[in-house]
């Protein structure tokens, strides 16, 4: 049985045991600095960590993070050793589909490239030794602005990718691995409970006809009211969810757990797992901006010689990227970011960050900061872990997690 479905299993078995619901926390690896601080907080939790890695931050060109699907497992493996760290880890690919990797979308692939790709990055997956698949071909740039996929092709392209991997998995003689499927996005056409359910019979069909009745999803991403726009998570309609694919053999996941207001309700409403990303860049950026503004002091009273100029830095990066510019809001669109308000540029900042720390500017500045405080005796870089497991033992704490390594 694959890593995933064991440990949803035993905490099946431990909630008929103690009465006690848990819910599964993902962490979205968007920089090295948020895979030390998840494995951390992780030990110090005494609890399972679940890395969820979209196409954009890990892939087969090194994504935004420079790592490769081999390099990210080699890195999560070595930072486990670092720390000693012997409970669960689960590594898996986050919004697996066409047009998903920014890439393919802003060089406007066909749809024969684009499946292509992504059945390269799912096997480079498999390969490194991932434990878990989000399939998610919930989008189409062939489809007319303002009209949504049709969820039979949905349905269609998740059996044409799953079955691509198991023949790939079975071939080489590879262990079995878990999926997900699905997208909580409107685009992706599961937004309505109806075509929730016409989603999961045409995949069951298709498996079907595939020959993998054996195989299924172990989660499946439910709508359940959190959104880049919103932060409070609906339990009414996650029971309602969960209610439908637990038969199944299912959980449903949430995405979009940032800064959700009401974390500790999803594991009293059965969600199997929950993704956070953003939020964590967030914690990166801002503890980055605590650390400049204390060099600053330093540097008044003499006793820094060059400052890293850390925000500055970050800021022009994030704009000469320009992908800060999908994240815009229809009235934001063709304005340059300087022209959005201080509080919009200060998010749009914050959380697009992560497509940047890693290019030789922000390294530079990060470089420089931390050697300015070290030389004044000051840990920066245990600074910066510090807050963003702060922000992580939130979840840890809300979905009863922690010391569950101990009755694993």
């Amino acid at each position: 049985m694959p890593k995933t479905e064991q440990l949803l299993r035993r905490i099946d078995e431990l909630e008929k045991q103690t009465g006690v619901r848990r819910t599964i926390f993902a962490a979205c690896p968007n920089s090295p600095a948020v895979i030390s601080a998840s494995l951390r907080a992780a030990k110090r939790n005494n609890a399972p960590i679940y890395f969820a890695a979209t196409l954009n931050q890990v892939d087969c060109d090194g994504g935004y993070t420079g790592m490769t699907q081999e390099a990210f497992c080699r890195t999560v493996r070595f930072e486990t050793e670092k720390i000693n760290f012997t409970g669960p880890v689960i590594v898996a690919i986050d919004h697996g589909g066409p047009w998903l990797k920014d890439k393919q979308r802003t060089e406007r692939w066909s749809t024969e490239d684009a499946m292509n790709g992504v059945k390269r990055s799912f096997e480079a997956a498999v390969l490194a030794g991932y434990d878990l698949i989000h399939v998610d071909p919930t989008v189409d740039i062939n489809v007319p602005k303002g009209e949504i996929i049709d969820i039979h092709l949905v349905a269609a392209r998740t059996v044409e990718l799953i079955a691509h991997v198991e023949n790939f998995r079975k071939q080489r003689g590879l262990p079995q691995i878990s999926y997900e499927v699905g997208t909580e996005e409107v685009h992706g056409g599961l937004a309505d409970e109806t075509t929730f359910d016409t989603f999961i019979s045409e995949l069951k069909r298709g498996l079907s006809e595939a020959g993998l009745d054996g195989v299924w999803p172990c989660f499946i991403v439910g709508k359940v009211g959190t959104d880049l726009d919103t932060t409070i998570f609906d339990g009414e309609v996650a029971r309602r969810l969960t209610a439908k694919v637990r038969p199944l053999g299912s959980y449903i996941k949430g995405h979009y757990t940032d800064d959700v207001a009401n974390p500790e309700e999803y594991p009293l409403c059965g969600m199997g797992a929950a993704n956070v990303g953003p939020e964590f860049t967030m914690s990166e950026y801002r503890a980055l901006c605590e650390l400049e503004e204390l060099e600053k002091r330093h540097e008044a009273e003499g006793r820094v010689a060059v400052l890293s100029n850390m925000r500055e830095v970050l800021l022009e990066a994030v704009r000469d990227s320009h992908r800060w510019e999908k994240w815009l809001h229809e009235d934001e669109k063709g304005k340059d970011l300087p022209e959005l308000t201080s509080e919009r540029q200060d998010w749009i900042v914050a959380t697009c960050c992560r497509y940047i720390w890693q290019q030789p500017r922000p390294l530079a500045a990060r470089g420089q900061l931390y050697s300015n405080l070290g030389r004044l005796g000051v840990d920066a870089e245990e600074i910066v872990l510090g807050r963003i497991e702060r922000d992580m033992d939130k979840y840890f704490r809300a979905f009863n997690l922690i010391g569950l390594n101990d009755l694993l």
